[in-house]
């Protein structure tokens, strides 16, 4: 397992903005799992009309194997096979009445279907 920080410098496996941040460990806490082990999975799937999609899901602890991102409060898991698909990602929450929910800017995807669910590499 490897593990990385914002404060640590260079690039990062993936970015969590404050939102995104803030929304998971609101939901993890709702949850009642302890914050400084449990966090949020991110992983890659077959699927979607573009071939490829997001899947997000709290995990208690990490993986022997995952890279295990810390940022703004908040554990991110990234098996290292999805790693290989949104590596450079950055994990986004957005608010509001219509599009709610976490997002993924993922620079790796070559193309992406119209609700942005799914992508190609």
């Amino acid at each position: 397992m490897s593990t990385e920080s914002a404060s640590g410098g260079g690039d990062v496996a993936v970015t969590v903005t404050p939102a995104a941040a803030d929304e998971a460990v609101s939901l993890l806490e709702g949850e009642s799992m302890d914050t400084d082990v449990a966090g949020l999975r991110l992983f890659v799937q077959q699927g979607g009309c573009a071939g490829l999609s997001y899947g997000m899901r709290f995990d208690n602890e990490p993986e022997d194997d995952d890279t295990v991102v810390e940022q703004h409060g908040l554990r991110v898991f990234v098996d290292p096979a999805s790693m290989n698909y949104i590596g450079g990602s950055t994990l986004d929450f957005e608010g509001g009445l219509q599009g709610a929910g976490f997002h993924v800017d993922n620079p790796n995807a070559e193309s992406s279907c119209g609700c942005g669910e799914s992508f190609r590499t």
